[in-house]
């Protein structure tokens, strides 16, 4: 159901600060701490003396410890040691190849040979100064997939997210979906219609008037295997729209990597990156409070649908123009699906 030969976000690096922490992605149970030198490592979250998660230990010297029955683990899932016993013939756990890059932990929970840093997804904003960035994350009881779908068709924010960002207009004007590569790329443009009140607050921290008629945008790009980057923003109506110079619009990155832990959960981290005010911490916490609000009322609805899709495997549920995108991200899906597969048969052959 997910693909493991690709890189996904395991946690913010600020959820490592003092201690291990136990995570399960795309199905592997995954303990991350910091080795000797500050460096992120992963491995598997079982102590292989009596089966005790590893995450639930402490770190000395470097090292991981049980806390259980004190055995040490090294970052490169071979034990190191254990008081009153000699460790050499114990096996070895699995280690994950990991990188710590543009603020995030990111890990590869399939083949280690297989882990290419050059693969992984580029965030230019992430690495300049004058973009700011803030967010979170959520843990969602449903599938992945069900998050791709939502995030690659706005429309539901005319419903979903009424009282912030969503507007009637959003409905009434067409949809585009083109592929770009292994890209599925969605866009929206909205021409002098009226700000929803999350846009008027951004106008107003960017020193705009936010009581005037304005051009709205929303490009949905996801990329494989499960993240979906949205370019949005507003600018003053009859100045270009998308393409407005700066000091007529506030525009940013919706920033959504999404990673699976079960067939019917997932790790959400979410956040906004924008070009506006890079220095203003005040807006920073503003906006991400407003997002964290949005994203909440998301959670409610996919767990919702998990449900429903849990209860009634029979129902066969309707595609219309508007669910191109989340269409075409699904068939990239499966077949990153269907090539793992394959290798995984040659090599059992």
């Amino acid at each position: 159901m997910f693909p493991k030969n690709a890189w996904y976000v395991a946690c913010m690096p600020d959820e490592l600060a003092d201690k291990p922490l136990g995570r399960r992605i795309c199905g592997e149970k995954i303990v991350f701490f910091r080795g000797a030198d500050a460096a992120v490592q992963a491995v598997e979250d079982f102590c292989p003396h009596r089966g005790a998660p590893l995450s639930l230990g402490f770190i000395q010297d470097g090292h991981l410890v049980c806390g259980y029955h004190g055995l040490v683990m090294g970052g490169d899932g071979k034990p190191v040691s254990m008081p009153g016993q000699r460790v050499q013939g114990f096996p070895c756990n699995k280690a994950y190849p990991v990188i710590e890059r543009y603020g995030f932990v990111w890990v590869w929970p399939g083949e280690a040979a297989l882990a290419d840093p050059a693969k992984l997804h580029h965030l230019e904003w992430a690495e300049r100064a004058d973009w700011a960035y803030g967010g979170g994350m959520y843990h969602i009881r449903s599938d992945y997939r069900l998050m791709v779908d939502n995030l690659m068709d706005l429309t539901h924010e005319t419903y979903v997210h009424a009282s912030s960002i969503g507007q009637k207009e959003i409905d009434e004007a067409p949809v585009k979906t083109r592929m770009e590569g292994e890209q599925v790329v969605t866009s929206r443009f909205m021409d002098n219609i009226a700000a929803p009140p999350f846009w008027r607050m951004a106008l107003r921290g960017n020193g705009l008037a936010d009581d005037v008629p304005v051009d709205r945008w929303q490009i949905c790009r996801f990329t494989p295997p499960s993240h979906v980057l949205i370019e949005v923003g507003v600018a003053h109506a009859g100045h270009g729209g998308y393409d407005a110079p700066a000091e007529k619009k506030v525009s940013s990155i919706v920033v959504d990597f999404i990673t699976p832990e079960t067939e019917t959960s997932h790790w959400y981290f979410w956040g906004m990156a924008r070009n506006f005010r890079p220095d203003d911490a005040e807006l920073t916490a503003s906006i991400r409070e407003g997002q964290g609000k949005i994203f909440a009322e998301d959670l409610e609805m996919l767990e919702r649908q998990q449900q429903n899709l849990l209860e009634h495997p029979e129902r066969a549920l309707l595609k219309l123009n508007i669910d191109a995108g989340g269409v075409q991200s699904r068939r990239i899906i499966d077949r990153l699906l269907a090539a793992e597969r394959a290798v995984g048969a040659e090599a059992a052959a």
